[in-house]
């Protein structure tokens, strides 16, 4: 079966001011979603469900999907606040979204069979995702009692922003597996050190090397079953807050902990960037016209 990719694309774009998905980066209006989609589709695989918000349904699904209606199936479902499991209902004066976890959710329906998660702003490289496929292919299915999944993991030196800081899944790994996971936030440099603050509510240094998981995921469909589990638990816990947010990164670092699930870390000669603010649109450009320049890329990807 053809791996699915999963397109996390509900975002407001409140930092970048505005719907940075559809921002043009290539030298013909090209956005960095159609690169990620482009580069998918010549890894293998086979489908993409573009998660998204209905308010701006009909704009995507003109400006982006109708790109790859022709190359590869397209499905698209949407993030809703209320869409929450049984016996829960958003607080009043909540308008902020549940988090990554919860935009997942919103798949349960249309994917089947192995599926990678990506941001919609991010942009990964060719090579992960071939090193997404491969793994796809080599991995069977579970037979040992735990699911076996994957991520692409990048130097938290070569994902900050020179404007603003940063949210990322800060990684530890042994023998190329993954260890733990820990969504660190506000992330920038800070004189000579990387500063950000940690679960446990302090403010401290972020090693150079350390891997920072980009929301590059690598699953099975089984871990549906898992993710309710795990976001009915934090509503419980804390589905009233105005704010409070459920993260893949710390869903996939539960399953490891509870011997459910192992998560390869894949290695990757592909360089990350993305776009967070305004003033990392030129950094991005610049890029796209070095890789075309090195044959990495077609000048247009019609």
């Amino acid at each position: 079966m053809q791996p699915t990719l999963l397109v996390l694309a509900a975002g407001m774009g409140s930092r970048y001011g505005g719907l940075k998905q559809m921002d043009p980066m290539g030298p013909n209006g090209e956005t960095v979603l159609d690169y990620s989609v482009y580069d998918a589709i010549r890894a293998g695989f086979g489908k993409v469900v573009f998660i998204i918000r209905e308010d701006f349904a009909d704009l995507f699904r003109e400006q982006v999907g109708a790109k790859f209606a022709d190359k590869i199936e397209v499905d698209y479902v949407f993030q809703k606040l209320d869409d929450l499991p049984e016996g829960f209902s958003v607080p009043e004066g909540r308008e902020k979204p549940w988090g990554t976890t919860h935009a997942v959710r919103a798949a349960r329906n249309s994917v089947q069979g192995p599926f990678a998660v990506i941001n919609a702003d991010d942009f990964y490289g060719a090579d992960s995702y071939q090193q997404m496929a491969r793994y796809f292919d080599q991995s069977a299915k579970a037979t040992d009692g735990i699911s076996h999944y994957s991520m692409v993991g990048y130097h938290i030196v070569k994902t900050l922003s020179d404007h603003g800081d940063v949210n990322r899944g800060i990684c530890s790994a042994e023998n190329g597996y993954l260890k733990d996971v820990e969504e660190v936030t506000e992330i920038k440099r800070e004189g000579d050190t990387i500063q950000g603050n940690w679960l446990d509510g302090e403010r401290r240094p972020v090693s150079e090397t350390a891997i920072a998981s980009m929301n590059f995921w690598g699953f099975t469909s089984d871990l549906f079953d898992y993710l309710e589990s795990h976001f009915t638990a934090f509503l419980q816990e804390r589905g009233q807050e105005m704010k409070s947010e459920c993260y893949i990164p710390t869903l996939v670092d539960e399953l490891i902990r509870e011997g459910k699930a192992d998560c390869k870390v894949l290695e990757t000669s592909s360089s990350w960037f993305g776009v967070t603010y305004p003033d990392d649109k030129p950094h991005v450009v610049e890029n796209i016209q070095k890789l075309i320049a090195a044959g990495d890329y077609p000048e247009s990807l019609d």
